[in-house]
């Protein structure tokens, strides 16, 4: 089986050596998208709700690139600094997700990239 790279020239770019997402067969593997803002290049971080809502928009982006859409996903993996800000998290993430929720796991740490709030990747499958 081939792996294809999915890109999105309206998700912000890769900071590291990895791509947006990469399609096998019918499964798409989407990156963890943190909340920068691919207009002005800014990082959404004065506001956990907002952050959210821009990670979210992120991820949707890369699906839609990949001919998919929130519908499509499977799997997610939510990465928050602060576990208190869970309720806010989940109540931005879940307006994405009303039918039919993926699995998922959150999980707090210490550090994410570019010291940002929160983190979430997905799987996909079309």
């Amino acid at each position: 089986m081939s792996k294809e790279v999915i890109y999105s020239a309206n998700a912000p770019e890769p900071i590291g050596p990895y791509s947006q997402a990469i399609k096998v067969g019918s499964m798409l593997f989407v990156s963890g998208q943190i909340a920068i803002d691919k207009a002005t290049g800014k990082i959404l971080t004065e506001n956990i709700t907002k952050e959210t809502n821009q990670v979210m928009k992120n991820l949707g982006e890369v699906l839609t690139a990949a001919g998919m859409d929130f519908s499509h996903v499977v799997k997610c993996t939510i990465f928050l600094k602060d576990m208190g800000q869970f309720p806010l998290v989940n109540e931005a993430y879940g307006k994405k997700f009303v039918n039919s929720p993926p699995a998922r796991e959150t999980v707090e740490v210490s550090r994410l990239p570019k010291d940002v709030h929160v983190e979430i990747s997905c799987i996909a499958v079309k």
